[in-house]
């Protein structure tokens, strides 16, 4: 998993509540057990009309819009557990969700697949929909280190919260199974205590 510690970047703004993972990746391509390929069905009902021709209207498909932050309307991830909408966004080119709520479930396959849901007021969530609209040029700063977004340009910003466990893989580019080596040092001078506090107590 790659490291994140800050991100500046334009946004796609995706200004609808309650999009459910079956809207982020259709049910019929689940059927692969890898994460390629995921990310050109990305919310692909949405993207592309019955003739599988682009949708000149939907945001993903307008030129102005571009950039690896997707801002998304409240309750985003909402529905099933499947962990392919995460790697479908992430394989899109996305690295940061922005929402004012993230389904729980969702939140967590986001975080273990390298895709930062960052959680923020409705209000600063209406702050970011109008100034990435009105222009989207527009860049947004995404600070995991000081749990902090911000629209430079506006001089306006929001702190967010995260699990501290999963801001340290983040920060590190740590899966769990990374994060467990990281600590072998520690795990083996702890065991090597232990047993010489056991050794003393058995000696006595």
């Amino acid at each position: 998993m790659e490291k994140f510690i800050t991100l500046t970047d334009t946004a796609v703004p995706l200004e609808v509540e309650n999009v459910d993972t079956d809207q982020i990746i259709p049910a019929r391509f689940l059927k692969a057990t890898d994460k390629s390929g995921f990310g050109e069905n990305l919310f692909r009902d949405w993207r592309f009309d019955n003739n599988d021709e682009p949708n000149p209207e939907f945001a993903l498909n307008k030129p102005e819009y571009k950039g690896s932050i997707l801002v998304a309307g409240d309750n985003f991830g909402c529905g099933s557990s499947r962990e392919h909408a995460a790697w479908a966004i992430k394989a899109y080119g996305f690295t940061v969700v922005v929402s004012s709520y993230f389904a729980d479930i969702f939140k967590g396959n986001a975080l273990n697949n390298g895709l930062l849901p960052v959680q923020v007021s409705p209000e600063f969530l209406e702050q970011l929909f109008v100034e990435v609209t009105k222009d989207p040029s527009a860049k947004i700063k995404v600070d995991l280190e000081a749990q902090r977004i911000s629209i430079p340009k506006k001089n306006i910003s929001e702190n967010f919260e995260i699990d501290p466990y999963k801001k340290t893989c983040m920060v590190n580019g740590f899966d769990d199974i990374d994060f467990l080596v990281s600590k072998l040092d520690a795990i083996k001078e702890y065991e090597q205590k232990r047993t010489q506090k056991l050794q003393g107590t058995t000696a006595l």
